[in-house]
């Protein structure tokens, strides 16, 4: 079943979350997530919609501060997480080897593991791409190897926030040399919304979207989800 995750960011408190998960409803033939900041997990959850994290930490406990781990998120209902975003990434100094380990800790506990790689612009215009998919990817396969709750987000950075969205063919190739080094189901992420949906979610290798600011109103991820039923 296609998988469409609506990643939030640091929009919507617990009042906007409660309100949003009353109003959103997903259609037949396609599995919705929504991905709130922490302060809003339990607000979603009650809603009964399958709810995702946007981190978790690789330690079950211990002094680190600011940090999740997956038996706190398991505790308030929370059924998986998004790992190594690449605003994490950017911002936050994730690397490889921390979102690998941030990976395993979630499998191991339990949760569903969305893990995120991708290429900046400067690396993509650079041709190194496939370099660096290769790396990212390959990091996870040798952490965790293909696993039933893992999947990946193909996320171009130059793409995130932008406007801007790689091809149907950049799409299909990214995803396809992801899927021939490891084996799971990969989601397309970069300004995706209802009116570029149905060609990035018709592509070979495309198993369904990791979906930023369309995903914060309920009319457009409801159309974009919408679009994902009808395709798969």
């Amino acid at each position: 079943m296609t998988l469409i995750a609506g990643n939030w960011k640091m929009f919507k408190g617990p009042a906007e979350t409660r309100e949003f998960c009353a109003a959103f409803e997903a259609p037949d033939g396609v599995e919705a997530v929504l991905c709130p900041p922490y302060v809003s997990l339990a607000a979603a959850v009650e809603s009964g919609h399958t709810v995702f994290a946007q981190n978790v930490h690789w330690a079950a406990e211990g002094a680190y501060t600011g940090e999740v781990s997956a038996a706190m998120l398991t505790e308030l209902g929370v059924t998986g997480a998004i790992v190594g975003h690449s605003e994490r990434r950017q911002y936050f100094g994730e690397t490889d080897e921390t979102v690998a380990r941030r990976t395993v800790a979630g499998l191991e506990g339990g949760l569903r593991v969305i893990a995120c790689v991708g290429e900046s612009l400067e690396e993509r215009e650079s041709g190194q791409t496939e370099l660096v998919l290769r790396i990212q990817v390959e990091a996870l396969k040798d952490a965790v190897g293909p696993h039933e709750r893992l999947v990946i987000a193909y996320e171009p950075v130059w793409a995130i926030g932008t406007g801007q969205t790689a091809s149907a063919g950049q799409a299909r190739q990214a995803h396809g040399l992801i899927k021939s080094l490891l084996d799971v189901p990969v989601l397309y992420g970069g300004s995706v919304k209802a009116e570029n949906a149905e060609e990035l979610l018709s592509q070979e290798g495309v198993d369904g979207a990791l979906v930023g600011g369309a995903s914060l109103e309920v009319e457009s991820f409801e159309a974009l989800c919408r679009t994902a039923a009808s395709i798969s």
